[in-house]
């Protein structure tokens, strides 16, 4: 006869409780949870409610490194948003903490076998490395004066170094890549239904917050709200918004069911009402910028001009025509086109006081001194009380014209390598119209950012870094095993 447990000799949870041991540590949890409660308040609580899922998340992140990848271009869409619910946070933070973490994950999973970096090895982690470095060496310009405001301005160039070698390794497949389409999709919709909860229903108590602390005089204007959703500001909103849909439309048109195109016909629609809810009037270069790449990627001279007729019609409604004047949304995005208009005139004059000061600064002021966000670490400096806006003077400001010169070469590198592949080398045409969508989409962001410093804040500037990498290593997609699965 098999020999049989009795139930009443196990030892249940509660029976544990007997134990020494058990008690230790039932004790240290109380004394621990009690301590940061009483010193963090409600924040203490937050984190002792997560905390068991960050134990479960750091354990599949470290069996399955490619999760901190996917986890990053998630924290670029939501980080900004939660900082205005957590206050005295810096929330920033986390996005260097989940790509730390991502490496080491990385190498520890590959410990015994050690990692492959030969994915890596490719131009534009070279120009990663080359724009970090640059910025590394704006510690010692002798203009800076804060290594404070350096450091809140890392993002500048960390981020992309840390980004590109782990798209590099991690994105090799069609359906990895096609993953990361998807949930950029999705947070493109979520961000939408945010911002139409906003205009409709209304903003909640620590939205109000951040907008009585001085945002209120460039979201409010003439008493309607533009809407900002969860994002940083209704600028990168907008922006955002608008590239989403360029990249979105177009990948719909090779999706292989009704139901992929579906979604992304969803993403695009709600790309572009996002953009125009945001009342941001510098969005609307990046459809018309970037579907005017897109038609001339395509290399057919019907599908180019009937493009360009298109966007003639689209600039005619706005430049020429009142249609639409009741709408705040429209009516402000058509000051867009307006070369007499007065914030567009402010900043032409800004540029010019700054030239005569920068003239003499071929370094510039130092990463994190520039613009109005520089008043946190020097609030008489003259940088920053100048406003940069765009996003090629905020670098011309912070990093001279040498650092300009880089930057723009880096861009300019990647988006005519990246069009190359599209028009001459890849194979797979769905791929080449993927890869059509990223490189379409990035130079919309590139003309928008002339207006407005949408390149440099999350999440467009995560998908940015991202696209950069699988727009130069599209040859990975474009192999026979991968073109059958696409």
């Amino acid at each position: 006869m098999l020999n049989q447990v009795n139930p009443f000799d196990t030892e249940t949870g509660s029976g544990n409780l007997g134990k020494p041991g058990y008690l230790v540590f039932l004790l240290f949890l109380t004394l621990v949870s009690a301590f940061l409660i009483s010193k963090m308040g409600i924040i203490g609580g937050v984190i002792l409610v997560i905390l068991p899922f960050i134990v479960v998340y750091l354990n599949y992140l470290f069996r399955f490194p490619i999760l901190g990848f996917y986890t990053a271009v998630v924290f670029g869409f939501i980080l900004i948003g939660i900082g205005r619910y957590l206050k005295g946070v810096q929330v920033g933070l986390a996005m260097d903490g989940i790509l730390y973490a991502t490496y080491i994950a990385l190498i520890f999973n590959k410990f015994r076998e050690k990692v492959d970096w030969k994915p890596a090895n490719k131009d534009v982690t070279y120009l990663a490395i080359l724009w970090f470095g640059y910025s590394v060496f704006e510690i010692v310009n002798p203009e800076a004066r804060s290594t404070a405001a350096w450091f809140s301005g890392r993002g500048v160039a960390l981020y992309m170094l840390l980004l590109v070698p782990l798209t590099l390794i991690f994105i090799n497949t069609n359906k990895k890549l096609d993953l990361f389409l998807f949930i950029w999709g999705i947070f493109t919709i979520l961000a939408t239904l945010k911002g139409i909860v906003q205009l409709n229903i209304g903003i909640d108590k620590w939205e109000k917050g951040w907008l009585d602390d001085g945002n209120a005089q460039t979201h409010i204007l003439f008493g309607k709200l533009r809407a900002f959703s969860f994002l940083s500001d209704a600028g990168q909103f907008g922006g955002n918004q608008a590239y989403s849909a360029v990249v979105a439309t177009i990948v719909s048109l090779v999706q292989k069911n009704w139901k992929g195109r579906l979604f992304f016909i969803i993403v695009a629609v709600c790309g572009l009402y996002g953009m125009i809810i945001s009342g941001t009037r510098g969005s609307i270069s990046i459809p018309l910028a970037g579907f005017l790449a897109f038609f001339v990627l395509r290399k057919n001279v019907g599908v180019m001009i009937f493009g360009f007729l298109l966007l003639i019609v689209v600039f005619i409604f706005f430049k020429y025509t009142s249609i639409g004047q009741g709408n705040d949304q429209i009516r402000r995005m058509r000051t867009a086109f307006d070369p007499n208009d007065a914030s567009l005139q402010v900043r032409l004059e800004n540029q010019k006081r700054l030239r005569v000061y920068l003239a003499s600064r071929p370094f510039g002021g130092g990463i994190g001194h520039g613009g109005v966000k520089a008043q946190r670490y020097l609030p008489n400096a003259f940088l920053s009380s100048v406003a940069t806006d765009s996003w090629y003077v905020l670098i011309w400001v912070e990093q001279g014209i040498i650092g300009l010169l880089m930057h723009l070469f880096i861009l300019f590198y990647i988006l005519i390598k990246g069009s190359w592949f599209v028009m001459f080398r890849i194979r797979d045409p769905i791929l080449r119209m993927k890869i059509a969508a990223l490189t379409s989409g990035m130079f919309g962001v590139m003309v928008a950012s002339y207006g407005n410093a949408v390149l440099g804040q999350m999440p467009t500037s995560i998908l940015i870094y991202v696209s950069m990498a699988i727009m130069l290593n599209s040859e990975v997609f474009d192999t026979p095993k991968e073109t059958v699965k696409n």
